[in-house]
């Protein structure tokens, strides 16, 4: 089967696949990824709009009376989406705790939030950075009052957790994507083929977690 075939199936996959199947692909990579991957602002509105639905339906069976099982069932689906939605978003919420400084310096990890994420990294940062000059910084002497750098002598920003990027994770191909170089200098390539597990580098593949070939698992 050529590339082009793969590439037509994988496209007919995705497209039968359902919202809560891509939330919880969505959530699976956001767990395993070490830095926060872009938020899918679409998918999202779509399935606070199918918790909607399946809120307004729950409140028209109790009306009409609807078999228990049933209920039961349309109950079940619903805890399970509230589930996987507010974890995916707790998630996020997390890396953005924790890596609010390094994400406030980066113009591309910023435009991975979400409006209300922006809003919410931006007010943790200044909340901790006022924080840190009134109960520690204002205390030091001059030249290690900063709240990035160690001291005027560090050359960069080394008190700025940033996520680990070479982190080793667990990732399964969607489509075939042939022989692929994980280093800069061409010498560790691997062959990788569709539906096959790997364990590798997360910076060798964040291009292709971010593209939709790869997910984490």
């Amino acid at each position: 089967m050529s590339s082009w075939d793969d590439d037509e199936s994988a496209a007919a996959a995705e497209a039968a696949t359902t919202d809560v199947e891509l939330l919880k692909r969505a959530w699976r990579n956001e767990k395993a990824a070490p830095e926060i991957l872009r938020f899918d602002s679409p998918l999202v509105s779509r399935v606070r709009e199918q918790i909607q639905l399946l809120e307004e339906t729950l409140d028209d069976f109790a009306d009409s009376g609807v078999d228990d099982l049933v209920v039961s069932l349309y109950q079940m689906d619903l805890d399970r989406t509230l589930f996987l939605l507010r974890s995916y978003l707790r998630l996020r919420l997390q890396k953005i705790e924790k890596y609010m400084m390094h994400i406030s310096r980066s113009d591309d990890l910023l435009s991975r939030l979400s409006q209300q994420e922006q809003r919410f990294a931006k007010s943790c940062t200044e909340i901790m950075e006022k924080h840190l000059e009134q109960s520690v910084l204002s205390k030091l002497p001059y030249g290690y009052d900063s709240v990035t750098r160690q001291s005027l002598s560090s050359t960069e920003d080394d008190m700025v957790p940033e996520p680990q990027l070479d982190t080793f994770v667990f990732c399964k191909t969607k489509s075939d994507v042939g022989a692929f170089q994980l280093d800069d200098i061409g010498e560790e390539v691997v062959d990788l083929v569709a539906d096959d597990l790997y364990v590798l580098r997360y910076k060798s593949i964040k291009g292709l977690v971010e593209g939709g070939r790869i997910d984490l698992i």
